[in-house]
């Protein structure tokens, strides 16, 4: 395919993606309340838990509300709208897949759909610590009124981290089908990803505790090693199949005269 192909490719593929963001914001505006409460759970477990202090989000500008709302509501788009743009690109960076190709990427996507449910559960989770632990130090008889704007940030961006990191493995096996990456290269730089998972981690989550550390780390050192051992296994049966399918005279030592 020309270069002028593959940009078309990636526009067209690009316009799904949006469309189907776009739609899920619209899921996203009519669910807004809902979520804008969940998400607000902890301030509101705080304040209870502090009815001395006066703890609360706070909208500072005639526009903030709707802005937020409208933010939120395109977070929740690209959540819901994940099954479609991961299909979309997964199909832009394999493209021409025959149909048995093709029942592999669907089973790619639907382990990148349960790991990267699994990292949002994940985040919804951890973030009701992140911010009881933030802001639980307010003494009593004190205000801390953060703005709904910053601490909807916080909160969707943390969640969204831990859900988008939870891919990790489709990144690493997608690697390794192109043929980019293999098994042994992956094990043998296990150093180097502890001391990048870690880093990651401490960035991602801005607590100073370890715990909501150990929280992201741990399932991505088990997310990559699990990786790593499949990615080993396939190498070896890709090996096995190559061997089978390879003329015998491919098979001949260079010494040594072959029988073709």
């Amino acid at each position: 395919m020309s270069l002028g192909g593959h940009l078309r490719e990636f526009r067209n593929r690009a316009i799904i993606s949006a469309i189907a963001i776009l739609v899920g914001c619209v899921v996203g505006w009519i669910v807004y309340q809902d979520v804008y409460d969940f998400l607000k759970q902890p301030i509101t477990d705080i304040a209870k838990a502090h009815p001395g202090a006066n703890i609360d989000v706070n909208f500072n500008g005639v526009t903030a509300p709707f802005n937020l709302k409208l933010k939120v509501s395109m977070w929740i788009g690209f959540i819901v709208a994940s099954p479609v743009w991961l299909w979309e690109i997964w199909a832009f960076l394999v493209p021409g897949l025959t149909k048995k190709e093709k029942r592999i990427g669907r089973t790619f996507i639907g382990a990148a759909l349960v790991l990267f449910a699994a990292g949002v559960y994940m985040g919804t989770k951890t973030f009701t610590n992140a911010v009881e632990l933030l802001l639980g130090a307010t003494p009593d008889n004190a205000a801390n009124l953060p703005s709904a704007t910053e601490y909807f940030s916080f909160v969707t961006r943390f969640i969204l981290a831990f859900g988008l990191s939870f891919m990790l493995p489709i990144l690493l096996m997608a690697l390794n089908v192109l043929g980019i990456l293999t098994g042994r290269m992956m094990l043998k730089g296990w150093r180097f990803a502890i001391i990048l998972i870690a880093t990651f981690a401490a960035i991602m989550t801005p607590t100073p505790d370890v715990w909501t550390m150990f929280l992201m780390s741990a399932p991505l050192l088990v997310l990559f090693f699990g990786s790593a051992a499949l990615a080993v296994a396939l190498d070896k049966w890709r090996g096995r199949r190559e061997a089978k399918t390879r003329p015998e005279w491919m098979e001949t030592a260079d010494d040594k005269a072959s029988a073709l």
